[in-house]
């Protein structure tokens, strides 16, 4: 007789779409890190996990904790949130075409995807802030 421990293994079942996290984080702290030009040994220490241990997340073995997420976070100067979402922690925040497209953009480091998104949000209250009169500070009346 098989044990099957109560999981199922048909495609799409539980275990799968956790393996499917697990390696989608792993391989996007892989990329961050990469980016950041950082040894896997480097970020183990910086992020105060043992180097198996973040070798195994990096290949999607294990599932790391929010906690351990945040640690690694800060050992690659990106924001908690990014890899929250990455786990699927998170929901991805709302946005439009801009935000997307920042998010999107391969050819930025998370920590810049970032810095340009909390630029473009407080542009965005401000222009709320100031109610109806968005757009009219520019136009220039010639005489």
């Amino acid at each position: 007789m098989s044990e099957d421990n109560g999981h199922e293994n048909s495609a799409g079942g539980p275990v799968e779409k956790v393996a499917d996290i697990a390696s989608g984080i792993g391989e996007y702290i892989r990329q961050q890190r990469s980016n950041a030009k950082i040894s896997l040994r480097q970020l183990a220490k910086l992020a105060g996990v043992s180097n198996p241990y973040l070798s195994q997340i990096e290949r999607g073995v294990r599932k790391p904790s929010a906690e351990i997420l945040q640690q690694i976070a800060k050992g690659l100067r990106i924001s908690a949130e990014a890899l929250y979402v990455q786990a699927g922690i998170l929901d991805l925040p709302n946005g439009g075409p801009v935000t997307d497209a920042i998010r999107a953009d391969a050819e930025l480091t998370e920590r810049q995807k970032q810095v340009l998104l909390d630029v473009y949000e407080s542009f965005r209250r401000e222009n709320a802030a100031a109610g109806g009169d968005r757009g009219q500070a520019t136009v220039i009346a010639k005489e």
